[in-house]
């Protein structure tokens, strides 16, 4: 069992940068394939970034490749989100997740565990 809690969201202004963590509970974090995922209000969740075991190999979608960064630390049992440039269409509540194994980077149904979310907001 592996509980995430994410933090780090809030209200940033265009081409801001805001860093998100997740924090994992467990001893076995360092197996799992970790990825972000949003929601904007009346869409469906979608994939935003993932990275594997060891962190030696990322993947992220094309909407925000370039712009943000997911990297994680095994000793302290947690993921980041580094988002630069942000824009209003990134507005979302911002969800990390963990996989036991992987079909498809960015397919949800993979993932075994999720956080609560938290808010990001971009004014436009």
């Amino acid at each position: 069992q592996v509980q995430l809690v994410e933090s780090g969201g809030g209200l940033v202004q265009a081409g801001g940068s805001l860093r998100l963590s997740c924090a994992a509970s467990g001893r076995t974090f360092s197996s799992y394939t970790m990825g972000w995922f949003r929601q904007a209000p009346g869409k469906e969740r979608e994939f935003v970034a993932a990275i594997s075991w060891s962190g030696g190999y990322t993947y992220y979608a094309d909407s925000v490749k370039g712009r943000f960064t997911i990297s994680r630390d095994n000793a302290k049992n947690t993921v980041y989100l580094q988002m630069n440039n942000l824009k209003p269409e990134d507005t979302a509540n911002y969800y990390c997740a963990a996989a036991k194994s992987i079909t498809v980077w960015g397919n949800r149904r993979d993932y075994d565990y999720w956080g609560q979310g938290t808010q990001v907001t971009v004014p436009s």
